[in-house]
């Protein structure tokens, strides 16, 4: 593998091809002076963003800083907290374990909690299946926003939660909806789902997520958030208006000032732009699954998070004006959003990763951010 090294201004720029190819660094210069001029433009702290292109040629590139009070700048192996992106990983080990008779993805999910003190104490609990917790039509909210949580985060933000003291939150609450009727996203849909995972396996999710995705797939710079420093960690920014009670930077000489292992399924790693990337690929047709469970997976229910907009099990699916459907997720952390995509139409997969959740900086929607980078990449068939 050849690298070539490009040091602008602003970002730093790298081209992992098997032969150099003329073609590739030129679009990495004008991917490069795009991101550079919206860093500039937009005042967000930095970015990273990598391509997988259809040749199977890469491009990965950063602007800006990683720390603003260092002036460190940002490069593209720098990794971030990627959010619900986590989702796609476990996602991929439901489907596995699917594949291999662990469960049906219709199974109610009474078949494995129905002994648990509390299964009834969650809302439409009779009626929802685990299909319904990957694609969010369970009619179960958010588990974060309510009662107490965000205080004893607050307190104790070394606190290592359990699955069930989490969804915990949801217990006696009026659902959203009958489930299978609607959509509604939450992390709550994941966290039980993992926990089935658990009980059904006697084995650790991240364990799972090790032997089903990270290792097959080599993603060699992601690995679980459960703990509050991390090699090569960006230091993310937290906006004012944060639900979480932690506003500005979110890493503090060199650790996170919260342990964000709290997420677990409903996120749960660190990664950068380039895992994302391969990992938006690889997922689409996951090589661990048949066919027919791949399309399972895409296919969606109509979803709430943007116009004609659909959700399969653990993918966002989402329309272009130019070439149809992408399928991918975003993800976001305190301080940290991210989204990666991959295009069938033309075999092309891309992910981003900003250092801030700051709306005010970032001026529009990160996917919107990769659109106008896929174009670019476009531009040049």
């Amino acid at each position: 593998m050849k690298y070539v090294f490009i040091v602008f201004l602003i970002g730093i720029f790298t081209i992992s091809v098997k032969s150099q190819s003329a073609k590739t660094i030129q679009i990495g210069q004008k991917l490069q002076f795009k991101l550079d001029s919206l860093q500039k433009a937009n005042g967000f702290p930095g970015a990273t963003f990598a391509a997988i292109l259809p040749n199977g040629e890469e491009i990965r590139i950063a602007t800006g800083t990683a720390d603003s009070l260092t002036q460190t700048f940002m490069k593209p192996d720098h990794r971030m907290l990627s959010g619900s992106i986590g989702k796609t990983l476990f996602a991929a080990v439901a489907a596995s374990l699917a594949e291999q008779g662990i469960f049906e993805l219709d199974d109610p999910i009474s078949k494995y909690l129905s002994s648990e003190i509390w299964f009834k104490r969650i809302p439409n609990a009779a009626s929802i299946t685990i299909r319904m917790l990957m694609n969010h039509t369970s009619g179960i909210e958010e588990y974060y926003e309510l009662g107490d949580f965000m205080q004893k985060l607050k307190e104790n933000p070394d606190k290592k939660w359990r699955p069930e003291e989490a969804f915990a939150y949801i217990f006696d609450r009026k659902p959203l909806f009958d489930a299978g009727t609607d959509f509604g996203y939450a992390d709550t849909n994941y966290l039980i789902l993992g926990y089935i995972i658990e009980k059904t396996t006697g084995k650790s999710l991240y364990s799972l997520a090790n032997k089903y995705v990270i290792l097959p797939y080599s993603l060699s710079n992601t690995e679980p958030s459960i703990k509050r420093k991390f090699n090569k960690l960006a230091t993310g920014y937290s906006r004012a208006n944060s639900p979480f009670p932690y506003h500005g930077a979110i890493v503090k000489k060199g650790m996170l000032t919260i342990n964000p292992q709290f997420e677990w399924a409903g996120g749960g790693f660190v990664s950068n732009s380039h895992d994302l990337a391969h990992w938006a690929k690889e997922f689409y047709s996951l090589g661990s699954v048949s066919e027919k469970m791949c399309k399972e997976i895409r296919s969606g229910v109509k979803a709430n998070t943007g116009k004609e907009h659909l959700y399969g099990l653990g993918v966002q699916i989402r329309p272009t004006s130019t070439i149809g459907y992408g399928y991918g997720h975003s993800g976001w952390f305190p301080g940290y959003v991210s989204d990666c995509e991959y295009f069938p139409a033309i075999n092309l997969a891309v992910a981003i990763q900003f250092n801030t959740d700051d709306k005010r900086l970032l001026k529009t929607s990160v996917n919107s951010y990769l659109l106008d980078m896929m174009e670019i990449i476009r531009s040049y068939e």
